[in-house]
C-alpha cells in the first residue's frame, strides 16, 4: 500500500512531530521569507467583486441623464385629482389600492407624481372613484427646433386627415 499516508496530521493548535511553527510577527516573516524557510503565493484578484462592477454606476448615471431614456411621470395634475376624489370618498390610499388590487405604494406614487403613468391602472382608478382623471399627454417631440406634443405635430401636418381611416380623395 504505497498510495496511502498513515503520518500523523495536526487538526488542532499546536505541533506534531516536525511541524515548525509559523513566525508571530512581520520582521520574523520577512526573514522567514528570505532564508526560504516558508513560502508565500501571491493571488490576483482578491478582495472579491468590487472591481468587477465598478463601472456599472458610472454606466448606469450617464443613462440616468439622457433625455432620451426619460420616462414621463403622471403629473401633478393627476395626483391632485386621485388625492381629490379618495378623500370625497374618504378612502385612505390602502382601502383604494386594494378595492384595484394594487400596492398602497402605487396610489402614493401616483398621488405624488413619480409613477410612470400605465393606462390600465388609471382606467381602474376611474371606475373606483366615479370620475374622469385628466389623462397625461404623449412625450413632446422636437419639430423645428421647438419642442411640440405629438397632437400639436399633428395639426400642423394636416388637418384634412380623418381620423380612424386613409386621408379624404379629392
Amino acid at each position: 500500500m504505497e498510495g496511502q499516508d498513515w503520518s500523523s496530521t495536526n487538526v488542532g493548535r499546536g505541533t506534531v512531530g516536525g511541524a515548525k511553527a509559523l513566525p508571530k510577527t512581520k520582521t520574523a516573516m520577512a526573514q522567514a521569507l528570505r532564508t526560504g524557510g516558508i513560502q508565500s503565493e501571491r493571488k490576483f484578484g482578491a478582495g472579491g467583486n468590487a472591481s468587477a462592477h465598478s463601472g456599472a454606476n458610472v454606466n448606469a448615471r450617464k443613462l440616468e441623464e439622457s433625455e432620451e431614456t426619460k420616462h414621463t411621470s403622471s403629473g401633478k395634475a393627476l395626483g391632485k385629482a386621485i388625492m381629490q376624489a379618495r378623500t370625497a370618498k374618504k378612502w385612505t390610499q390602502k382601502q383604494l389600492a386594494t378595492s384595484i388590487n394594487e400596492k398602497p405604494q402605487v396610489i402614493g406614487q401616483y398621488e405624488s407624481g413619480s409613477a410612470i403613468p400605465n393606462p390600465q391602472i388609471i382606467g381602474k382608478l376611474e371606475r373606483q372613484l366615479n370620475c374622469r382623471l385628466p389623462r397625461p399627454g404623449k412625450p413632446a417631440k422636437k419639430v423645428g427646433g421647438a419642442k411640440q406634443t405629438v397632437n400639436q405635430a399633428q395639426q400642423k401636418k394636416g388637418a384634412n386627415l380623418t381620423r380612424g381611416g386613409p386621408a379624404k380623395r379629392r
